[in-house]
């Protein structure tokens, strides 16, 4: 299949897959990249094609300029995906992620294209959730305590003033695309079904915030609470893993 420079740009998928699996978009948390799901591809294998969603202003595309805002997030991510062969699509978003994985499957619910099989929406409140939040606005600083606030894998690169210049960029940029979306109110709910995944002790998402997501299709909606904080789904990879690959296959949550 020939796609463009845009769609390999945006998507890169780390294995194939037969032609009738699905095809499992994954889309990273603020400041994230495309490999952060790598060990989850890895562990699915064949069970699906995972492609992930690779942002512009990090890794192959650091020298690209940062998009900060999520309509035009949605709008390239979703013009990548039309580009591919036609298969099911299942979403899974963590953080940021869920968010853009919600506003992709409107997009492909208002183009008249089959809707996602599921979207796992992870470590995210639901769309109609708000808070008060500007960690955009803080110094360099301020952002690199927020990231040690929330944990997460690779650490030890916020002490490398030299990664920091590198990634102090894309996590801005991220923030304040993330902390300044509001749902369009007007949008029909979705019309698949929703799995939620989030951490008992996430200082950013509240059970009930996560809960919210139910509000936002008609589909059912179940949630998966796991011990931990926002990057839960790091120490629970095998589980989150299993229970992707068992529901992307139909089975129930």
């Amino acid at each position: 299949m020939v796609t463009s420079v845009h769609c390999e740009q945006w998507l890169k998928v780390f294995h194939s897959a037969r032609g009738d699996a699905v095809r499992l978009v994954c889309l990273p948390h603020a400041g994230g990249s495309a490999t952060f799901f790598y060990p989850m591809a890895k562990a699915i294998g064949a069970a699906a094609e995972v492609v992930a969603v690779q942002y512009p202003g990090r890794q192959s595309r650091r020298h690209e300029p940062c998009i900060d805002n999520i309509p035009e997030f949605a709008d390239e991510i979703f013009t990548a995906l039309r580009e591919l062969d036609e298969r099911p699509v299942a979403l899974f978003g963590h953080s940021m992620g869920a968010i853009l994985a919600y506003e992709v499957a409107i997009r492909m619910r208002n183009a008249g294209l089959p809707s996602p099989t599921r979207l796992y929406a992870s470590g995210r409140r639901a769309p109609s959730r708000y808070r008060d939040e500007h960690v955009h606005d803080s110094s360099d600083e301020g952002l690199v305590a927020e990231l040690r606030t929330l944990g997460g894998p690779n650490q030890s690169m916020l002490a490398d003033p030299e990664v920091l210049e590198m990634i102090l960029p894309s996590v801005r940029a991220d923030y304040r695309a993330a902390e300044r979306y509001r749902h369009d109110p007007r949008e029909e709910r979705l019309d698949c079904p929703v799995t939620v995944l989030t951490g008992d002790s996430d200082p950013r998402v509240s059970l009930d915030e996560a809960r919210a997501w139910s509000e936002h299709t008609t589909a059912p909606t179940d949630m998966q609470v796991y011990p931990g904080g926002h990057f839960f789904l790091v120490d629970h990879s095998a589980e989150i893993t299993e229970l992707v690959t068992r529901t992307l296959a139909g089975g129930d949550s």
